[in-house]
């Protein structure tokens, strides 16, 4: 066998269409064949597709996407073609891991880009860290993702040395939420209210210890439930206790309906949350006007950063049918990290993939550092983005609008 060639077939999943692509050929072999061989490299990527996150996964998809199709226009990685397989995880923990073995399971894939939801991630790090595969996600918050269970004592550990994110913590957005609304805001009695998920859970936790170290009150604290409608019992809580703002700990589609049905109860007082609620599928959720509801984000508003611009006109050129949304800066940052390592290790390997290549990939996005969309890519020694820099945006006029930038000093 040594000298013949073994043709790779890839399967590629496309709008609309299954595609089966002869994508060249890995020869060992050191006779007189095709020397213009291209070696397949995939990206994985799992995001929720379908259901009540896919406005967001979808953009994320599409960014993955559009990185990988630059990368091969601009020949950045001699010899390789990048491919994407994407994965639907419908924002469930389980679909998740599932998806993360697959991923595992496919030899030519040598990186990830997901997922949106914190809770998805836990259920999938120890798959890809078990492997050596190297998950960048985009959107995840959660700190215990990176730092491990006892980070809030100042007990730091890092539990996967594959796991990276180019979105900051919620360390950083729940506090920086909290001295917006306390300090710039005005407001010192919030009810406190979250999901019961990984994500909702924590940051709304990080928030109200911060608004409490301020010197606001927290008027009362409920819980609501995934993909419940009726939120009416808290909105009442939220009434009597007489607070002057809401915070919420989750995602869109609850954070809008408890907006809405907070100010049907009579409280005329605006609803606060984290990037989860950042998408205009927030105010679309309310009947009520949400104008004068607030939520923080990840970086500044892409539009306005000049290191984005081509990244917007590259997208609309594509012709995507879904926007790139709160995370497709993000999203195609991190797919650039993993191109970029996956060019180092090449590079480093006289053109050619090593048979090594997950473990190499990994150890090279760890020492990335360049000029993305989102800005400055790098990563600490915990995997997390070394960009801290928030907005703060609220709803005006039925449109999210921004209203502060900065960079957080802790």
């Amino acid at each position: 066998m040594r000298n013949r060639s073994l043709l790779i077939l890839t399967t590629v999943v496309t709008t609309g269409a299954l595609t089966l692509t002869a994508c060249g050929s890995r020869d060992d072999s050191s006779g007189d064949g095709d020397t213009d061989k291209t070696t397949t490299v995939v990206i994985g990527l799992d995001a929720p597709l379908t259901g009540s996150l896919s406005a967001l996964g979808q953009g994320i998809k599409n960014s993955v996407e559009l990185a990988a199709r630059t990368a091969n226009k601009d020949k950045v990685v001699p010899g390789v073609e990048f491919k994407v397989e994407s994965f639907d995880d419908q924002a469930v923990p389980a679909s998740g891991q599932a998806n993360a073995v697959k991923l595992v399971g496919m030899k030519d894939v040598l990186g990830v880009v997901g997922p949106l939801n914190s809770g998805v991630a836990q259920s999938m790090q120890g798959e890809f860290g078990r492997a050596n595969l190297v998950q960048i996600s985009p959107a995840n918050t959660n700190p215990s993702l990176s730092q491990g269970d006892k980070w809030g004592s100042g007990d730091k550990k890092r539990p996967f040395k594959t796991y990276f994110r180019t979105a900051t913590t919620d360390v950083i957005q729940g506090k920086f939420a909290a001295q917006y609304l306390f300090n710039e805001a005005k407001k010192k009695k919030v009810y406190v209210v979250d999901d019961k998920q990984t994500y909702g859970a924590g940051l709304a936790a990080i928030f109200a210890e911060e608004f409490k170290r301020l010197g606001g009150t927290v008027a009362g604290t409920d819980n609501v439930t995934v993909k419940e409608t009726d939120f009416s019992g808290t909105a009442d809580k939220v009434k009597a206790s007489g607070a002057d703002s809401v915070f919420f700990g989750g995602q869109y589609p609850e954070g809008g309906l408890l907006s809405d049905q907070v100010k049907k109860a009579g409280a005329n007082i605006p609803t606060m949350g984290g990037d989860a609620l950042y998408d205009p599928a927030f105010i679309k959720a309310s009947g009520q006007s949400n104008d004068g509801d607030l939520a923080t984000s990840v970086g500044y508003p892409i539009e306005q950063l000049s290191t984005a611009k081509k990244f917007i006109d590259d997208y609309k050129a594509a012709g995507f049918k879904d926007p790139y949304a709160a995370y497709g800066g993000y999203s195609y940052d991190a797919a650039w990290a993993i191109i970029q390592a996956v060019k180092t290790v090449v590079d480093a390997n006289d053109g050619k993939v090593p048979s090594d290549a997950r473990a190499k990939v990994t150890e090279a996005v760890s020492q990335v550092s360049f000029d993305g969309v989102t800005g400055k890519v790098a990563f600490d020694e915990y995997g997390d983005t070394t960009n801290k820099q928030l907005t703060v945006y609220t709803v005006k006029n039925g449109a999210w609008t921004s209203i502060k930038s900065s960079t957080f000093e802790d």
